[in-house]
């Protein structure tokens, strides 16, 4: 199975459209584009990018904007270049710096020590200016109207944590890094985590998503193509590349379509349920059989 093309407004096909964000749209104003492209209101995006960050953002179209809260779970990739030496309201370039440091003991060494504690599985404060809910309201919200927000931390993993190369620029220090990590990861909060380590203060200047998944930049449309040729990855095929897989047969089939358990089938995680080529349905475990997390039918 392969993506499917059409350049024909209208489409009711469901599936996955990777989109190459450009800096200076919200992921809210790409979604507004594929509802153009595709001529459908039914789309959603799997994790947000901020105005400033660039790269993979991952949408689901008709009926796949129901996979999106699954997909919301995989891993992630990034690219970015944190400064050190400076610290910001929003822990990245687009906020106001608060506070400035000299950076000139600072060894690359240093930087690479400072880095490794930030591996493997971690407790993470995200930023303050973020889409988190205190009390119904989010953060970034209070945090703009003068509040002082407290965060709680939490568990994230950090896959790789590397430095690609650091460099010098009037008097701040910037690292190249590249990330991979899971999903609920602020790599604003990793820049500004690593300029506390080194106590120069930290924020990051560029970022850019590579992958969500199996999702990767190679495999992505920019904003401008999707006016052109509407490309969309088929429900089917996204369901095969995310999920474990399942095939049944019979009257499985017929109580697949409608969401009913299946005591004979054992899963030990979320599953792709299949007749075919075709995805009926996620199960999950439940007791000694599988229940249904979400039914798809037809694609």
């Amino acid at each position: 199975m392969s993506a499917s093309d059409d350049p024909r407004p209208g489409t009711s096909r469901s599936g996955i459209v990777v989109v190459d964000k450009p800096a200076g749209l919200t992921s809210h104003q790409v979604v507004s584009r594929v509802r153009r492209a595709a001529d459908t209101r039914k789309v959603g995006h799997a994790g947000t990018l901020d105005p400033m960050a660039t790269g993979v953002l991952v949408l689901g179209v008709n009926r796949a904007t129901r996979l999106l809260g699954h997909l919301m779970v995989t891993d992630k990739s990034y690219t970015g270049t944190i400064r050190l030496g400076a610290s910001t309201v929003t822990d990245d370039a687009e906020g106001e710096v608060i506070n400035t440091a000299d950076t000139s003991a600072i060894t690359e060494t240093m930087i690479r020590a400072a880095i490794e504690p930030f591996h493997g599985d971690i407790e993470q404060v995200p930023t303050q200016v973020s889409a988190i809910k205190i009390n119904g309201v989010r953060s970034y919200a209070r945090v703009r109207s003068g509040e002082e927000v407290e965060l709680k931390a939490r568990p994230v993993t950090v896959h790789r944590y590397d430095v690609a190369a650091v460099r010098r620029i009037e008097g701040f220090v910037d690292v190249d890094v590249e990330v991979d990590c899971t999903s609920g990861t602020y790599i604003r909060a990793l820049a500004r985590d690593l300029g506390g380590a080194l106590g120069c203060g930290g924020h990051l200047t560029a970022l850019r998503r590579t992958a969500v998944g199996p999702f990767t930049l190679d495999r992505s449309v920019t904003v401008d193509q999707l006016a052109e040729r509407f490309s969309m990855i088929n429900i089917s095929e996204v369901a095969a590349e995310t999920f474990p897989v399942v095939q049944v047969s019979g009257t499985e089939v017929d109580d697949v379509r409608h969401g009913r358990a299946l005591p004979s089938l054992e899963l030990s995680v979320l599953t792709a349920v299949f007749v075919g080529d075709e995805f009926l349905a996620l199960y999950k475990p439940s007791g000694r059989g599988a229940r249904a997390e979400a039914v798809f039918g037809a694609a």
